[in-house]
């Protein structure tokens, strides 16, 4: 790590000679969203598919990713809340944990932690302030851009592991520069498919462009569909190859204050874990996650009482949030950053074994996603809320209203979220439920998230 340091401080020498220097981080923040494209305000304009500049960047920070152990972590949906039920078991385990995730709900910094906690603003304001210069003539993407931060600090931080959550994709994406300990892909289902393509096997087939020679590979749902998509890479890389299905069994809690059961198929005790995700949804993460954990126990001081508490104590370990998120109990109040058919699927699933006496949903959605699916999922029966994220994709709630009233579904314009969920609360009784979602940027526009 000496000569990391040494070119660290030449560097950092050399493009300081200009004096140039951002104010905070928010003068940092509105400089990177406005020079660089960013996916998660424009889409497409944004998107930048190819390793070449990224490897690009990461051969001008002297490869920072060479320098830390990692899993990488791919999926359409459930990416996020393995990532984060990963890295909160390695914390327990004693490791030092990196964990880089996106998009973020509140704050930039969300994105780069290390033992649960975000990586310091000052540091995003050094990192850029000293390499604008050069980060302007790499043509790169915001996403890309980020990704080497991150990897820059879990390198300076000299991590014991990182967890790196994939961003769209998975072949083509920035993070897959990475040489993991192991390789994990959550559920796949239609989500992007502009740019990954139009079957589930050709979305499978670009994650498993995150599969490695010789790396182990967790498949957290085995599907008919994807299945020899995934085996074929796995030959194709000497792969091993684990389905987490013909692995594990998770058992699901009785009620909310209950605990879920899990083992391994080959042994016959089931250890108990206080899930504090609520999501039934998170079943099937939890089998890929503890999939994962139990094929690096290996190399790895995991045991099946840390993997419980690394469950148990995910929110409290890595802060995670908006995955079935309860905000109130009296009305009871949800919010979950489903974004596209099959999630927003599971959603609805759920709420109605919630037997509310009256369902309100506060919606709200980006232009490019496929909003006639979705709306072929949601129940007649409840009261809706069209709304909108302060975004550039965000679309209109006067048109999800139209749209929405072409299937029956009836509701008020309030645009803003927070307003919607004020009005919903002023009508709702205790024995109504009221959900949020549609969107990671409506969710991550709530005041009490």
């Amino acid at each position: 790590m000496h000569g990391f340091f040494v070119f660290k401080f030449c560097i950092y020498f050399t493009c300081r000679i200009d004096g140039y220097c951002f104010v905070n981080l928010e003068d940092t923040l509105h400089y990177l969203y406005n020079r660089y494209p960013v996916f998660d305000r424009i889409g497409g304009l944004a998107y930048k598919p190819g390793l070449e500049r990224v490897y690009q960047l990461s051969g001008f920070f002297d490869n920072p990713h060479q320098k830390f152990k990692s899993v990488h972590i791919a999926g359409t949906n459930g990416k996020g809340s393995s990532s984060h039920l990963l890295a909160s078991i390695f914390m327990e385990c004693g490791y030092k944990t990196g964990l880089y995730t996106s998009p973020h709900l509140k704050q930039f910094t969300e994105r780069i932690r290390i033992n649960g906690k975000e990586i310091d603003g000052q540091k995003v304001v050094d990192f850029v302030t000293t390499y604008k210069d050069f980060l302007e003539k790499s043509n790169a993407s915001f996403f890309e851009i980020t990704t080497i931060m991150a990897f820059y600090f879990f390198a300076e931080q000299n991590v014991d592991i990182a967890i790196v959550e994939t961003g769209m994709g998975g072949r083509l994406d920035a993070t897959n520069i990475i040489s993991p300990e192991l390789s994990l892909i959550t559920s796949i289902s239609y989500d992007h498919t502009q740019y990954l393509g139009h079957t589930l096997q050709e979305i499978a087939y670009e994650k498993a462009g995150i599969i490695k020679h010789k790396t182990p590979v967790v498949i957290s749902e085995k599907e008919q569909d994807t299945l020899f998509t995934f085996q074929n890479k796995s030959d194709e890389m000497d792969a091993p190859l684990y389905f987490a299905d013909d692995w594990v069994e998770v058992l699901p809690a009785s009620s909310r204050y209950d605990a879920i059961k899990y083992r391994i198929k080959t042994e016959t005790e089931y250890h108990h874990a206080d899930c504090p995700l609520q999501g039934q949804y998170q079943l099937k993460n939890l089998k890929g996650v503890i999939c994962a954990a139990h094929i690096m126990a290996g190399s790895w001081r995991i045991t099946k009482e840390k993997i419980s508490s690394g469950i148990a104590n995910v929110l409290t370990n890595t802060h995670l949030k908006g995955r079935w998120q309860i905000l109130k109990e009296k009305p009871l109040v949800i919010c979950d950053t489903a974004h596209n058919v099959a999630g927003i699927a599971y959603c609805m699933e759920q709420l109605k074994k919630l037997n509310a006496h009256q369902l309100y949903i506060i919606f709200g959605f980006v232009r490019d996603k496929d909003i006639s699916g979705i709306l072929k999922v949601l129940p007649e029966n409840a009261r809706y809320y069209f709304s909108q994220a302060r975004i550039e994709r965000a679309l209109q709630a006067s048109e999800l209203q139209k749209m929405c009233a072409a299937e029956n579904l009836q509701g008020m314009l309030i645009p803003d979220v927070n307003e919607a969920l004020q009005h919903a609360l002023s009508i709702a009784s205790e024995k109504d439920v009221i959900f949020v979602g549609g969107s990671n940027f409506l969710v991550a526009e709530l005041n009490e998230l």
